[in-house]
């Protein structure tokens, strides 16, 4: 069984990183800063070396409170017990109104609506979830390492959602649409080969696949799990490739914007406007 990190009623994991100098960012790696710096260069630069802070989206903040509500269903379910929906509900109460502890959130009028539909979608979850109720994980919210300096490579950090029963790592996501399932496995495909790079190292093993467990919000919302094998070696090269891309960008100050449809959902778009 994989050690647990330290956890509390919150996850560390969704909060912003904030101001963060190039040593520090090549001195260790992880797979949310890899895929923002593959998205556009620019905004990794706002996020993590100006450390512009933003209020989260409606989106966000949904995303952030389903996956606090999962973690404690999860931990629950580690160490032996289940929590009643009450208790799950008191646990979305919560997590609803912490995470919006002094932020801005624009709800535009509609926010009592979204958050029962939100407290709905929790509950279409674990009514449809392949996850049978007293099926013990193997770790949750789990902080890994997986030292990359054989490659030449700094330390890649990260943290797993779930680890199921024989070595499955599951990661939650909320989406206001389906995802295509092969669109899916090639945009997340830095993070699931960190996933798998990470539970090796902290584990001797081999993982048993990779599910991504997707909460649709949606007019009628549906829960969409999809599959994924293990990670294969042509994968790993891939990531070897795009960290040393990415160490060469941030030590060079690269930091270029990447313009294209993302632009729309981009909390910096306004700084973007008038970059140069």
């Amino acid at each position: 069984m994989i050690a647990l990190a330290h956890h509390g009623e919150t996850t560390a994991a969704n909060q912003p990183e904030g101001h963060r100098t190039i040593t520090e960012l090549t001195k260790t790696i992880s797979a949310s800063r890899l895929s923002t710096w593959q998205r556009c260069r620019l905004q990794f630069y706002f996020r993590y070396i100006a450390g512009l802070q933003k209020s989260p989206t409606t989106a966000l903040h949904i995303g952030t409170t389903v996956h606090t509500v999962l973690q404690q269903w999860n931990l629950a379910r580690w160490h032996g017990r289940h929590l009643e929906t009450e208790e799950l509900r008191e646990i979305f109460s919560r997590a609803w109104v912490i995470w919006q502890d002094g932020e801005q959130i624009d709800w535009d009028g509609k926010e009592e609506a979204v958050k029962s539909a939100t407290w709905d979608l929790v509950q279409l979850y674990l009514c449809e979830t392949p996850i049978a109720p007293d099926e013990k994980p193997e770790a949750v919210e789990v902080g890994v390492e997986a030292d990359l300096s054989g490659h030449g490579l700094p330390l890649l950090v990260g943290v797993i959602d779930l680890v199921r029963a024989g070595g499955r790592i599951v990661d939650f996501k909320t989406s206001a649409r389906k995802p295509d399932a092969e669109l899916l496995a090639h945009t997340i495909e830095t993070q699931t080969t960190s996933y798998g790079l990470l539970y090796r190292e902290a584990t001797g093993g081999k993982e048993n696949g990779i599910e991504i467990h997707h909460l649709i919000r949606t007019k009628q919302p549906k829960v969409v799990v999809n599959e994924l094998g293990p990670v294969t070696e042509a994968q790993i090269a891939r990531l070897y490739r795009v960290i040393e891309a990415y160490l060469k960008g941030v030590a060079g100050e690269d930091f270029i914007p990447s313009p294209g449809v993302q632009c729309a959902a981009c909390e910096f778009f306004n700084e973007c406007r008038i970059w140069h």
